[in-house]
């Protein structure tokens, strides 16, 4: 008797507990408190943002298990090295880059890669027609509108710190009063039209009074830049961001097909806020 108590007593425990860390049930799928605070981590936005990319996510899954949609390690691997190698970089040293940069584990990086490749599989199977490429008004117009997001520096004041002994260069990093005869310095300014598109990407991303990952050069040492300051933003011609344009256009319109489909989805579907997340 005591036991059948003890027993129901538990399973009463464990289920309010389960509960509790329930936010919200979309089709009968939870989505926790703790997979909240997880998303506003990985992807730094509030909560209520969060929640809606979880609900997007729990949709997205429901829709990719009824088309049959599958991505197999080969294909993230794929995409993570294309992407690595137009860093000219390893796959380990990109990790560590992805790492420094954004704070994703391998995994999480991984994870990160397959979702992508799912929605660009399941964005292919929703749209029904495709979508024109822009045109000339198009483009002008949108560069007229985002001419901020085309800015660029026109050069970046650093410290360039370089070591065979890549451990010896992460502690500098970590730790700027380290001093060590195995890491060299050098003050230089780099016009961003003098360097890689690779570096100047990296170089824009990185802010200032701080360091870029490690990266190595041809010579087979490790490297990193502290970035003193980026001097004089300047816009980009229209003639020089085409591609970009183009790109940044068609982007906006694929999203727009899912987040129509997905919105529709959404008010059809069964799910419940059962806690909200502050």
């Amino acid at each position: 008797m005591y036991k059948i108590i003890l027993v129901l007593f538990l399973g009463t425990m464990l289920s309010a507990e389960m509960i509790n860390g329930i936010s919200v049930v979309v089709k009968g799928e939870a989505i926790t408190i703790y997979d909240i605070k997880d998303e506003m981590r990985l992807s730094k936005v509030n909560a209520t943002t969060a929640t809606d990319i979880l609900i997007r996510k729990k949709l997205e899954a429901a829709e990719i298990q009824e088309r049959k949609i599958t991505v197999d390690s080969s294909e993230v691997y794929d995409d993570i090295k294309k992407v690595a190698a137009s860093n000219k970089m390893s796959i380990d040293e990109f990790y560590d880059a992805v790492r420094d940069s954004n704070g994703l584990t391998s995994a999480e990086f991984k994870e990160k890669t397959r979702e992508k490749i799912l929605s660009q599989k399941l964005y292919s199977a929703i749209a029904y027609s495709s979508i024109n490429m822009p045109d000339e008004d198009e483009m002008r117009e949108y560069y007229e509108l985002h001419k901020d997001e085309f800015s660029r520096p026109k050069a970046f004041s650093v410290i360039i710190y370089s070591s065979q002994n890549e451990e010896a260069l992460r502690k500098k990093i970590t730790t700027p009063m380290f001093v060590s005869d195995e890491i060299k310095a050098e003050e230089r300014v780099l016009g961003y039209d003098k360097i890689s598109p690779e570096l100047a990407k990296m170089l824009e991303s990185t802010q200032q009074k701080s360091f870029t990952p490690v990266i190595m050069d041809q010579k087979g040492s490790h490297m990193s830049f502290y970035l003193v300051e980026s001097k004089m933003p300047q816009s980009s011609s229209y003639e020089d961001v085409q591609n970009q344009l183009s790109n940044a256009i068609m982007g906006q319109k694929r999203e727009q097909v899912l987040s129509d489909y997905f919105a529709r989805l959404r008010g059809n579907a069964d799910i419940q806020i059962v806690r909200e997340v502050k």
